[in-house]
């Protein structure tokens, strides 16, 4: 359990994706550049094995924006895709609807 509090910190946004390049060092993840609305980041995502390059360029996401940035096989990631797991299968969160990158999820 987090506290509202703790909950209202967390910058949640829409992102567009801009660039997929595979990681240099890793067989199961990507290298991302993101439009957040505001600034362009680089995030490390677990989601090769589930997604193609050219399905995820300018794809509009939801991520988790002020993650404390990690070092994740040489690449500095600077926030986290958020995706749904179920068994065997992940799906990355996006909107239902058309937004404007940037907005905030709360």
């Amino acid at each position: 359990m987090i506290t509202f509090e703790a909950f209202k910190a967390m910058d949640i946004r829409i992102a567009t994706i801009l660039v997929c390049e595979d990681h240099p060092d890793a067989d199961k993840l990507y290298v991302l550049k993101v439009d957040t609305g505001d600034q362009k980041k680089t995030l490390v995502a677990g989601v090769k094995q589930y997604y193609k390059k050219e399905e995820l360029i300018n794809k509009k996401v939801v991520i988790l924006n002020n993650l404390e940035p990690a070092t994740i096989r040489g690449v500095r990631s600077e926030g986290m895709v958020l995706a749904a797991k179920d068994g065997g299968n992940l799906t990355i969160v996006v909107p239902e609807k058309e937004i404007k990158t940037g907005s905030y999820v709360s």
